[in-house]
């Protein structure tokens, strides 16, 4: 099961790319150190993804917070030109980083999501866009927006297990999105083909998929989600983001074990994810086992940490 170790980080307002939210942590391993991205939101409520650096031992021990934004928004019209939200950082053989992102569109009654991708050369404080257009749009296969991506190099094939919104619905007058988790494969990383396999489906409670971590143990595909109601989500905890567990013998097949996942919401008023737990990361270092995760309000009580424990 997995053991709570407390709140690692949430902004405190004195940072203008940086005023509130602490949204969707991933743990990017450096020799010395940990370093976990996340997306934070300006005065506009605009996401832009930044960084702190925090020690492995303890991870509630924070070395350093990064001062600006790592990636800078779309110019106008463009697919990310209000917010950048990282999904996915993978370490390429000649020393690039590559941040595999969503980029948000206001639109008149709602948002569009869409993939981006974009480069470090300078050991991931900087990236810039690969491409002005993004890498997967709204398609066939994602009617309404596709996004949050979790990118492996798996035996020659690039895979991707994202969200894809296939529907949006006016519920208490406010546009719900409903999503579900979805394949898709590459040759290069760059230009992707949906498989239209369904990773993880609606159904009477999961009207929305959050944020897949995959990774593999053995021969064994492993993924960590989050999932909600359609319905009162972000007032009701029991409709609220909770989160889940799945595992696959090819990584198309997904068959769900929400039973074995070892984390739920506290039962404590007032704890940091009394409301929701959400958009986990999982990672390893040395033997160990931990996993990031955002709590209330989507990230706005900023995320914490678990450690596994047999």
């Amino acid at each position: 099961m997995w053991i709570k170790k407390g709140v690692i980080y949430k902004p405190d307002g004195t940072l203008a790319h940086s005023l509130s939210h602490a949204q969707v942590p991933f743990a990017y391993k450096h020799k010395d150190f940990l370093r976990v991205y996340f997306s934070s939101r300006d005065a506009h409520g605009q996401s832009l993804p930044t960084f702190i650096d925090v020690d492995y031992t303890d991870p509630t021990k924070i070395l350093y917070i990064h001062d600006k934004p790592v990636l800078e928004l779309g110019g106008p019209g463009e697919y990310d030109e209000t917010g950048a939200m990282p999904a996915w950082f993978v370490d390429m053989p000649n020393g690039d980083i590559w941040l595999y992102y969503t980029g948000w569109n206001r639109t008149h009654n709602s948002y569009r999501l869409s993939m981006g991708l974009s480069l470090s050369s300078d050991g991931g404080l900087t990236f810039k866009k690969m491409f002005k257009g993004p890498i997967m749009d709204r398609s066939i296969q994602n009617p309404i927006w596709a996004a949050q991506p979790s990118v492996m190099f798996d035996n020659g094939v690039w895979r991707m297990w994202y969200i894809s919104g296939q529907k949006c619905e006016y519920i208490h007058g406010y546009p719900e999105p409903f999503y579900d988790c979805r394949y898709a494969e590459s040759k290069d990383g760059i230009n992707w083909t949906p498989t239209g396999d369904v990773a993880l489906p609606f159904d009477d409670f999961l009207n929305a998929v959050g944020r897949p971590s995959v990774f593999k143990d053995g021969d064994i595909y492993k993924m960590y989600y989050s999932y909600r109601n359609a319905l009162d989500y972000r007032t009701n905890r029991d409709q609220s983001y909770r989160m889940g567990y799945a595992e696959s013998k090819d990584g198309i097949a997904w068959e769900r074990k929400d039973d074995l996942v070892g984390i739920a919401k506290s039962e404590n008023k007032g704890d940091f994810d009394y409301e929701m737990i959400n958009y986990a990361h999982y990672y390893e270092h040395n033997g160990d086992k931990f996993l990031l995760h955002n709590g209330n309000g989507f990230g706005a009580s900023g995320f914490a940490y678990a450690k596994w424990q047999d």
